[in-house]
């Protein structure tokens, strides 16, 4: 009995030494396969030539009060965003995760200078950690452009409010208040021919309430006198409606959003995701919905710009094709986030379908009620299914051993993105 304590004692060191030894080990398989994924991501793009992908140009559809234009190739985008800015006479709100100082973003800076410099009110926001390889001499904009650099952390107690994790995801140009911009394209020259991506054009209403989405988030965090004064008035409008994702007050609506939609569905899905890594009320939603008769198709990158993203989403196909769920690889690098349901809903936006999304970053999406723009975004998609392959449950569950190896031992990284 004497020697009873001590033992005890012993064996919980040993188990606690166990347990550290076990997590030291998965930090470093993980670290080692980050490595080895970044390594191959690396030479992959590098044997790869300049990428080309199939884009339609659809024509402008009227919803309700709102005139409707999507874009699916980034040039085109950015030449009508030019033009609106250059056709400006009261203010430019501009909004981004990132902006490059390249050739396309030097061409947006000099015109909202330029537009500054006439009179017009030039509000721009962009994401401090999202453009930390700019060059900060590019991120300098003269007076009287009004220049915000978010950052998510301004005081050291800000590590323990979950709120001050988030970053500034959203793209967003509204121009008068009368036309806006909002999708998955970020500024810069890769993005224009390089990406496969969506964005939405707005003239109407709704642009009006974007533009107050926008002057919310910059009042939130300047001090009272730069705040933004002008306010244009919104309107409930039930068939183009916006919804956005908030840190700040914990409200994050976009992933019900989904969730509520998926749960509707009766006849068919189009799901484009850029980094499919969805909660398990997502995903079960899915496979839900496929189990009721609805044919559901899921179309992510095979690669994309975040190898680890990639393999993460890899670790639910297993789950979805046992459900029915169709699931298709692109082949080149695939930005979207867009849905449609029925051929009668859609959403487009700058929310992804990953934990930092659902439950973290600022986001802005737009649910639309239109068959006609429904249909335009599943003629784009199944445009895209020409670039990407489809997989079969059997290949799948056959793929070679550190395959699956390298998707058990990421798994627990979900939690992080």
């Amino acid at each position: 009995m004497k020697y009873g304590w001590p033992l005890r004692r012993r064996h919980r060191f040993s188990l606690r030494r166990l347990g550290l030894l076990a997590g030291a080990g998965l930090l470093s398989a993980q670290a080692a396969t980050v490595a080895a994924l970044q390594v191959a991501s690396l030479v992959r793009r590098k044997r790869r030539g300049e990428p080309s992908f199939p884009h339609s140009q659809p024509e402008p559809v009227e919803v309700g009060d709102c005139r409707l234009q999507l874009y699916f190739f980034g040039q085109d985008l950015y030449s009508d965003m030019l033009a609106a800015i250059e056709s400006a006479t009261e203010s430019v709100y501009l909004e981004t995760f990132i902006i490059k100082n390249d050739e396309v973003g030097q061409t947006f800076k000099e015109l909202l200078i330029r537009k500054a410099n006439q009179g017009v009110d030039v509000y721009i926001i962009y994401d401090h950690f999202g453009n930390l390889v700019v060059s900060p001499e590019f991120k300098v904009f003269p007076e009287p452009v009004h220049t915000l650099a978010y950052r998510a952390m301004t005081r050291p107690w800000h590590v323990i409010d979950p709120r001050h994790y988030a970053l500034d995801h959203r793209k967003l140009l509204v121009v008068d208040g009368r036309t806006a911009f909002i999708g998955g394209y970020n500024i810069g020259s890769a993005y224009a021919t390089r990406w496969r991506d969506a964005h939405l054009r707005i003239e109407g209403q709704t642009a009006a309430g974007l533009a107050q989405q926008f002057a919310g988030f910059w009042n939130g965090h300047v001090p009272e006198p730069d705040r933004i004064r002008t306010r244009y008035k919104r309107r409930f409008d039930p068939l183009v409606h916006v919804q956005g994702n908030s840190a700040a007050e914990l409200t994050f609506p976009i992933r019900d959003m989904y969730i509520q939609a998926i749960d509707t569905a009766e006849h068919s899905i189009r799901l484009t995701s850029a980094y499919f890594v969805p909660d398990s009320a997502l995903i079960g939603a899915l496979c839900k919905a496929r189990g009721r008769g609805v044919e559901v198709k899921l179309l992510v990158p095979w690669v994309s710009n975040h190898v680890v993203a990639d393999w993460l989403a890899r670790g639910y196909f297993t789950t979805l094709l046992r459900a029915g769920v169709r699931v298709f690889a692109y082949e080149t690098m695939l930005h979207a986030k867009t849905c449609t349901i029925d051929g009668e809903w859609s959403t487009i936006g700058t929310a992804n379908l990953d934990r930092l999304s659902a439950v973290g970053n600022y986001e802005i999406n737009v649910e639309i009620y239109s068959k006609t723009l429904a249909r335009q975004l599943e003629q784009q998609f199944e445009l895209d299914l020409s670039l990407a392959g489809e997989l079969r449950l059997d290949e799948w569950l056959s793929r070679p051993w550190y395959a699956k190896a390298g998707e058990v031992v990421l798994a627990p990284l979900r939690a992080l993105m």
